[in-house]
């Protein structure tokens, strides 16, 4: 019993290498040292007489004989796992899922589905992180966590897995209160194919999904904003249109749970935004995994029942 221990071990670690390519990103998401790693691929490699893996300073990635061996460790992961779950019972995983969202997706988004999960697997923690949206499928990708909330891309990586729980409309937003910003916005119609866009001063997202889409948006405009500043996450854009220093798109959701609603005015234009498609990501080889395809049923579940 000792050796097969060791040998689903090996395995876990071996394709936890081939989804980050990385060992340090293997050994974050292990909570193991980098040497652990690197002796584990060493071992295999000498068990099975083949190099499953061309390394340089620079890059890692899979050998034929790598990506053969790929293919038995998750059949006898997942043959393991699917075992283990049923001679120990659902309520009885235990262990940790990693879990990316921002702050907005934690309460507005997660809450239900966490309080769900809870119930159903009391023996699994959940390890939040937090920040911005954006970053989301980056971070599944690079293996730092196994799950992540995110809005959908218009490329879904092809080995990743996407469950869709919500759309919320993207609004394009202005300051409330009087000031130069607001009476820029209103001295013309924005609603009107003819408005000019160039000297709005507009806060924009640095990167992600939303930054696409309003880049897409200008371009078919064919305007340019006054770029007042470029900020991590549509929780920043609410509160800085909110002061009055400029003009910014969100989701309504992140609006919604601002608490500074009455400080922030939606306008109509001539183009609607597409709204946002908000869900969950991960590996799809991650839910091979008991726990984290759990959490991901239950989300399905807490969400079906609600659409």
């Amino acid at each position: 019993m000792q050796y097969w221990r060791m040998d689903i071990r090996g395995l876990q670690i071996f394709l936890a290498v081939t989804e980050t390519l990385n060992f340090s990103r293997a050994a974050l998401r292990l909570h193991i040292s980098v040497s652990a790693v690197s002796r584990t691929i060493q071992r295999l490699e000498e068990d099975l007489g083949q190099v499953l893996l061309e390394r340089d300073q620079r890059s890692m990635r899979l050998t034929p004989a790598g990506r053969t061996f790929r293919e038995y460790a998750q059949r006898s992961m997942a043959a393991w796992l699917e075992v283990r779950s049923q001679m120990r019972g659902d309520a009885q995983l235990a262990g940790e899922v990693n879990l990316f969202c921002s702050v907005t997706a934690s309460y507005s988004i997660l809450a239900p589905v966490l309080e769900a999960f809870r119930v159903r697997q009391p023996g699994v923690e959940i390890m939040m992180h937090t920040g911005d949206q954006a970053d989301g499928i980056e971070r599944v990708l690079s293996g730092q966590d196994d799950v992540a909330v995110s809005s959908r891309p218009q490329y879904l990586p092809p080995k990743l897995g996407f469950l869709s729980l919500l759309q919320t409309p993207m609004v394009v937003c202005i300051p409330a209160g009087d000031c130069a910003v607001r009476r820029s916005m209103l001295s013309g119609d924005p609603a009107s194919p003819d408005f000019d866009w160039s000297g709005i001063p507009f806060i924009v997202p640095e990167r992600g999904v939303t930054k696409d889409m309003l880049d897409s948006w200008f371009e078919r405009r064919r305007s340019q904003p006054r770029i007042y500043a470029q900020v991590s996450g549509h929780e920043a854009i609410v509160a800085m249109v909110g002061l009055g220093l400029g003009v910014g798109i969100a989701p309504d959701l992140v609006i919604q749970a601002s608490g500074i609603t009455g400080r922030v005015s939606p306008v109509t234009v001539w183009e609607p935004l597409p709204a946002l498609d908000i869900g969950l990501c991960c590996l799809s080889s991650r839910l091979a995994d008991p726990r984290v395809k759990s959490l991901w049923d239950v989300a399905q579940q807490t969400y079906g029942a609600a659409l």
